[in-house]
């Protein structure tokens, strides 16, 4: 019995003498399973990669944007809208944008749908398309007649003050009315370039 226990507790000290070896061992191998089943983790938004899924959304909104000087320089309505980071562009349902030049000079942009940059200066506008740029007085007191385009498919650059379509448009100048399959329109260049199957109709004159 004596011989029983000696030969236990020999064998229990040099197993001990290996026992730290043993749970170092076991400890690597829980901690290799950890490592290969843990799920890893997403990368910080800054290094993902952006993709074209809308991060953001507004409905019913109104959204304004201020110049340096803290002026209203445009304001956005829609019924719903949608951003995407990837291309900062801002996609709107039932849209209607007034931007408004440093001079004070309004310009009204509506459609079914829309599609503006990041700061709203270029808007792309789908489904009956209507830009207005009110009559204004312009240099030497000259009255500037009421502009109004209308199409399907229209581009406004308002800060630029350009309106192109690369699909038929109507033009009104006053009383005046163009029309033509594509168009390009600048406003500060005073000139306006229709293609296609062009026609106009010039309204008398009337007064002194």
């Amino acid at each position: 019995m004596n011989i029983a226990i000696r030969w236990l507790r020999v064998g229990w000290d040099r197993s001990a003498l290996y026992l730290p070896v043993i749970l170092m061992g076991l400890l690597a191998l829980g901690t290799y399973w950890l490592v290969r089943n843990t799920p890893l983790l997403e990368a910080p938004e800054s290094q993902r990669p952006a993709t074209h899924d809308a991060d953001y959304f507004l409905r019913r909104f109104s959204v304004k944007t201020f110049d340096a000087r803290g002026h209203l320089k445009s304001e956005v309505f829609g019924a719903e809208a949608r951003h995407f980071p990837d291309t900062d562009t801002l996609e709107i349902d039932q849209a209607r944008i007034r931007s408004i030049s440093p001079d004070g000079r309004l310009t009204v942009a509506t459609a079914n749908r829309a599609l503006s940059n990041g700061d709203g200066s270029e808007v792309q506008l789908f489904g009956n398309a209507v830009v207005v740029r009110d009559a204004v007085i312009g240099p030497g007191a000259r009255v500037l007649p009421r502009l109004e385009f209308r199409g399907e498919f229209l581009h406004a650059f308002l800060d630029a003050e350009r309106v192109t379509s690369n699909q038929p448009v109507i033009l009104l100048r006053g009383n005046d009315r163009f029309t033509g399959d594509t168009m390009a329109y600048d406003n500060l260049e005073r000139s306006m370039d229709l293609r296609g199957r062009v026609k106009g109709v010039l309204a008398p004159r009337t007064g002194k």
